[in-house]
């Protein structure tokens, strides 16, 4: 059987890269997929693309991959989010910017008789949030195709990334998994006097799909596996001070919540979530 290993959602993360490419590799696995979001937080975009080029056999665009090598009005805009935007500009070189621009939006393909459809956060979006916790109605649009999709017809097995957590649902017959993230894996439903470990949370996270790859007739088994692998968050940390921003991303990979958790929970309540009191 093929092993195909989708990792997703790096965010310039380098030794998290690392990491991950070299579990995969210990894991006899040559097939990776990356669906996006390689570059922006951390500091190594060049260095994380050309690991990514050379070791993925398909690259998604992710949102801040498009958006960090568009043109803007750069006057409409905030002052901190110019200086985002310029910022990640200067870490990439002119190859490696052309290279995310080309990166398709979307990939498909057939294991063991299902057809999988992976995109970074929708097949109609790339920076659309779905959630583990959102209705089965939204959900059941994950599997709908597109003016995006290289087909028209309905997945039946789904995987992306972009909301950094990983989960799997079943709905309808089919499945859906996010593969959560490798350089920026977080949390959002934390309680100070109930939350396990943060150690459970900041790790490089992805999913194998092992299959018959391009099957198109049932008939074969398929199985998903979730994996969960530290790396040196330290070592990440070294050179923090050429980071735009250094300590929201230090409190980022240190404590598995995202800079601004008041809009990620809000996010969350607006879909009816209650926190434990």
């Amino acid at each position: 059987m093929d092993k195909i290993a989708v990792i997703s959602d790096i965010h310039g993360n380098l030794e998290a890269t690392k990491k991950v490419l070299l579990d995969i590799k210990n894991r006899g696995i040559d097939k990776v997929i990356c669906l996006g979001d390689i570059i922006a937080k951390g500091t190594h975009s060049n260095a994380c693309i050309d690991l990514i080029k050379e070791n993925c056999f398909v690259v998604i665009s992710g949102n801040t991959d498009r958006y960090f090598t568009q043109e803007h009005d750069m006057d409409a805009l905030p002052e901190l989010e110019q200086k985002r935007i310029n910022w990640n500009r200067q870490l990439l070189t002119e190859e490696n910017r052309k290279y995310l621009q080309s990166l398709p939006f979307c990939f498909e393909f057939y294991m063991s008789g299902s057809l999988v459809r992976v995109f970074h956060a929708s097949p109609r979006k790339d920076d659309e949030v779905v959630l583990n916790l959102d209705t089965i109605e939204t959900k059941s649009t994950m599997f709908e195709p597109s003016p995006l999709t290289p087909s028209q017809e309905i997945a039946d097995i789904v995987l992306y990334g972009h909301i950094h957590h990983q989960y799997l649902d079943k709905l309808y017959n089919k499945t859906l998994i996010n593969v959560g993230s490798v350089g920026n894996s977080f949390d959002v439903i934390r309680k100070p006097d109930f939350d396990s470990s943060t150690k459970e949370t900041v790790n490089v996270h992805y999913v194998i799909i092992e299959g018959n790859y391009g099957e198109k007739e049932y008939g074969n088994d398929i199985s998903f596996q979730f994996v969960r692998a530290s790396y040196d968050i330290s070592k990440e940390l070294e050179d923090i001070d050429k980071n735009l921003e250094p300590e929201s991303y230090r409190y980022e990979i240190e404590e598995g919540m995202y800079r601004d958790m008041t809009k990620i929970k809000k996010g969350y309540e607006d879909r009816g979530v209650v926190f434990r009191k």
